[in-house]
């Protein structure tokens, strides 16, 4: 069996629709499951077990042995959240306390980590272990992801393997319930199907310009095509990158939505919030090359075709993947 932690959730639900597409029904699906809006990602989904995350790691202590992989997505992901306590638990110990049940039984685990791990990138976007310390993440999301990424390097024990992704920005279908922290493309769609046009943060920086702030946008088709590929393949542990190794800005964006939605571009600009202007990142893209080295020759998509897949095929028929 293969578990999917956070499988409700906008990538885990995209996980298990992938593994559903090629046949894989051996799922076992790990979330809270108390949101109703949120399970229906899991609508239509074929899986044999159905776990909830406060049960699932006594679960894997008894059954172990049934499991033959870990793809570890579930994590409270709110990078307004400022309650550290929620983080150690939900994403650090936890995650600590399921590696060591990998371990225990040898089984391969991906866990999901965080671009939020590099902070305001002056130390550089490189999937490089050795630099990890060197990194400060700018919020307590992005510190929790870091602080397990340094665990898992300094540890003697580990699963017969294992890969950290450091997911850029991440958009695409299954993230209807995500709120505020759904992805620009997904607010930009809907401001200009309510408003006829997109608001995008002004810079607050004097070498920006507004709107010219870059982003990695990365589209979730491509994550599970690379979770695939280090499922499939005997790669080298550690740390990937996980997004299109080219920044793109938040005008290129709005206008390539513009563009899928067929309708005359009208762009505002207005203040970043004042609680998350001082940990705003103006800048990141992905270094590839670690990912690219290990033999994954998959061409991503383009912002603009990643864009016109999302809106045409999944927002504006409120379809899931």
């Amino acid at each position: 069996m293969i578990v999917v932690t956070g499988s409700a959730g906008f990538i885990g639900s995209c996980v298990l629709s992938y593994f559903n597409q090629r046949g894989r029904e051996d799922m076992v699906v790990v979330d809270d499951f108390s949101r109703k809006d949120k399970n229906k990602n899991l609508e239509g989904k074929k899986f044999a077990l159905k776990i909830h995350r406060d049960e699932f790691l006594n679960w894997l202590k008894n059954e172990g042995r049934l499991v033959k992989y870990v793809i570890h997505i579930g994590a409270r992901t709110d990078t307004t959240e400022l309650n550290e306590r929620i983080f150690d638990k939900l994403n650090l110990n936890y995650s600590k306390a399921l590696w060591e049940i990998c371990v225990q039984f040898q089984i391969p685990l991906i866990y999901a980590s965080s671009a939020a791990t590099y902070g305001t990138g002056e130390k550089g976007y490189e999937d490089d272990e050795d630099k990890l310390k060197l990194l400060e993440p700018l919020n307590p999301y992005g510190w929790s992801k870091h602080k397990f990424d340094l665990w898992v390097a300094e540890q003697k024990e580990c699963p017969p393997f294992w890969a950290g992704l450091k997911f850029f920005n991440v958009f695409g279908p299954n993230e209807y319930h995500k709120g505020r922290m759904a992805s620009v493309v997904y607010h930009a769609y809907h401001q200009i199907k309510q408003q006829g046009k997109v608001k995008l943060f002004r810079s607050h920086r004097s070498d920006f310009r507004d709107g010219e702030q870059l982003r990695d946008f990365v589209y979730v088709k491509d994550v599970v095509k690379v979770i695939d590929f280090l499922y499939s393949n005997k790669l080298k542990r550690g740390i990937y990158n996980l997004g299109t190794g080219k920044a793109r800005t938040f005008l290129d964006l709005a206008k390539s939505v513009f563009i899928a939605m067929n309708m005359p571009e009208n762009i505002e600009f207005i203040d970043t919030p004042l609680d998350i202007r001082d940990k705003y990142q103006y800048y990141t893209e992905a270094k590839m090359n670690k990912l690219m080295q290990e033999g994954y020759k998959e061409t991503l998509y383009s912002l603009e075709n990643a864009v016109q897949d999302y809106v045409q095929g999944y927002l504006s028929a409120g379809r899931y993947d």
